[in-house]
């Protein structure tokens, strides 16, 4: 257990390793690229901590929770002061992140109980639903960052049940008239398609909010994983992989 006393005490590298849960290593490194340095040696050469180490090496730690890199955090504390306002700040953002994480997990546990409900319901799913509804989860955890995940599930509760299956059925509608103009062979440039892409990405923003970002990972996750978002949907997944190219060729195109 490290102590808090300053007026002498100091502390070796194993027990900073032991107590930050860090390597013996990874403190090295942090060492030899100044990010945390040991203030003092031992005659024989030994790291030893202070307490100003310490709360150098909390701050690190702190940020690097909140997803910085190593340089990223190098600059951060560069000419920060080590003072209980800049304490009292990084504090109050580390709290901001668990709260963050927390509401994730609870995002994560709903998602998993209404799986649970599913199969409790008497009626089990067939295995291949079932692992579809898994590798959809995996998917969208993969693909999407944590702030993405929930905006999405904080705009499906805004627009409610209703909402969410009326844009399904529209969806569908979308799906239908662009793969007909894809067989048809008609160009993207066409008005007639250029209208039902600016529906679909329109549809698409009521759930993303209009935000770049999360679209373009929409996109991404279907482009790489269309056989398994596909599969229980009643449109062959070749032709789907083809519609979605069509859309980004119409959009290209505006």
């Amino acid at each position: 257990m490290i102590g808090n006393d300053d007026s002498g005490r100091r502390w070796s590298i194993g027990e900073v390793a032991r107590a930050s849960r860090l390597t013996v290593r990874t403190l090295h490194h942090y060492d030899e690229i100044g990010l945390v340095r040991a203030s003092e040696r031992t005659a024989s050469g030994h790291r030893r901590y202070t307490g100003d180490d310490l709360r150098r090496l909390y701050r690190v730690r702190a940020l690097r929770s909140l997803g910085l890199s190593l340089d990223e955090i190098d600059g951060a504390l560069t000419g920060a002061p080590d003072d209980p306002a800049a304490v009292r700040d990084l504090l109050a953002a580390q709290l901001r992140g668990l709260r963050d994480q927390a509401r994730r997990l609870d995002l994560l546990q709903r998602q998993i109980s209404g799986l649970l409900e599913q199969v409790g319901t008497g009626s089990m799913p067939d295995p291949d639903r079932f692992m579809t509804t898994l590798e959809m989860m995996s998917v969208f955890e993969s693909t999407f960052t944590p702030e993405e995940r929930e905006r999405l599930a904080e705009r499906r509760a805004a627009l409610g049940a209703g909402a969410v299956e009326a844009a399904k059925t529209e969806w569908a509608g979308l799906v239908e008239e662009l793969l007909r103009h894809l067989g048809d062979g008609t160009p993207v440039d066409d008005p007639r398609v250029q209208d039902l892409v600016a529906r679909w990405d329109a549809l698409g923003g009521r759930f993303h909010g209009g935000d770049d970002r999360t679209a373009a990972a929409a996109r991404e996750m279907w482009a790489a994983n269309s056989e398994e978002l596909g599969r229980n949907l009643p449109w062959p997944t070749d032709r789907l992989r083809d519609l979605v190219r069509y859309l980004e060729q119409a959009r290209n195109a505006r």
